[in-house]
């Protein structure tokens, strides 16, 4: 007898999402139940930690005993589980229906924009055609002047101008910076200080979740040890991440021909890969998908997610189209391959589907 199919976790939006914290350190809303971040009156720095799952950090809870002592509980992501759209939900205090960063490579005008290179197959660099700020519209951290800690490198990148623009960046080369900058900006007065740090998600796609990850891991611990020592007495250190992880070795699966049969084109990830049906095909394709992918994979129709409120409550008009008609998200640990969506190495450590160990992510908090 086959095994039951698992249940997807869905984004608990206002009840515990990565986009109601800076809403919430703001002062914007209250807390909710699902966000325990008490008001402690003094300056706030929100560090988020690229690729670090809540289930990752617990099952490593001896090699990270700084943030495990710390006070907080696990949250949700956003749908789909990948940086560029939980980025700017974190940032914008947005769901993605709203800011319309709906993935990592999604369907503009008849093209596929990877929204971290910003760029399309045949366009490497878009910024130009396809302004950032008219396709995610809304200013980050609710139109106040914030500071934030980031690789120097992002600096000018279409995606930092969709999700950080108008925040004022001090770039980092070393974590040794990184560290001084965000103790350096609270000291001289900086209400709230925003920090990235993408190394856990880096050692996570070239290594897996073994020993290196391990030792990434056991550093970053370290890393926030040295955030909070370093800053001013009763400044609040918060922790988040925007996505967790699985192992899926080399498990990237071609999608069955029966199924491209109906696609015009494909988009999204390789755990959560969009099909974009022909013309009049839209209920065979998801029955196809299902038949031959089913037992892998959780196949869903966009307007289920709608319906469901995957993507937020509200959706604007212009953000449909950026969607397909039919995902694949596999809750097994692999992918699905598109030939168009590529990089320098072969991904070990994925993310993008909504399973527990990518959709749940650490909230933590101390006074530092």
């Amino acid at each position: 007898m086959p095994a039951a199919e698992p249940t997807p976790t869905l984004p608990a939006f206002s009840r515990g999402c990565v986009s109601d914290i800076v809403p919430i350190m703001l002062g914007r809303v209250p807390p909710n139940p699902g966000t325990p971040l008490p008001d402690t009156g003094g300056a706030r720095v929100l560090l988020v930690l690229d690729g670090l799952g809540w289930n990752q950090l617990q099952q490593r809870s001896m090699i990270a005993p700084i943030m495990t002592s710390m006070g907080g509980a696990a949250i949700t992501t956003v749908a789909p589980s990948t940086t560029a759209t939980a980025l700017t939900s974190i940032t914008t205090g947005l769901t993605p229906g709203e800011h319309g960063i709906v993935g990592y490579r999604m369907a503009i005008d008849g093209a596929v924009l990877n929204a971290l290179r910003w760029g399309t197959k045949n366009r490497p660099d878009e910024r130009k055609t396809i302004p950032p700020s008219s396709l995610q519209p809304f200013e980050p951290f609710l139109g106040e002047r914030v500071s934030y800690v980031s690789k120097a490198e992002f600096a000018r990148t279409g995606f930092t101008q969709a999700h950080l623009r108008g925040a004022e960046l001090h770039g980092y080369r070393t974590t040794a910076v990184m560290v001084h900058e965000v103790a350096r900006l609270v000291t001289e007065g900086a209400p709230f200080v925003y920090a990235y740090y993408d190394g856990i998600d880096k050692v996570s796609h070239e290594y897996g979740l073994g020993s290196v990850f391990d030792a990434e891991v056991a550093f970053v611990d370290r890393l926030v040890g040295d955030i909070i020592a370093a800053v001013p007495s009763g400044t609040q250190v918060v922790v988040t991440a925007d996505h967790g992880q699985v192992d899926c070795g080399s498990a990237l699966e071609p999608i069955n021909e029966d199924v491209l049969h109906l696609c015009e084109s494909l988009s999204g990830e390789a755990r959560f890969r969009w099909l974009h049906a022909r013309r009049g095909a839209h209920v065979e394709l998801e029955a196809v998908a299902r038949d031959r992918h089913g037992d892998v994979a959780w196949i869903v129709p966009f307007e289920r997610m709608v319906d469901e409120h995957w993507f937020g409550p509200t959706m604007r008009s212009e953000v449909r189209d950026r969607f397909g008609d039919v995902a694949l998200l596999p809750f097994e640990p692999m992918g699905f391959d598109d030939p168009d969506d590529g990089g320098s190495f072969p991904l070990i450590g994925r993310h993008g589907s909504l399973t527990a160990d990518e959709m749940l992510v650490p909230l933590l908090h101390v006074v530092g």
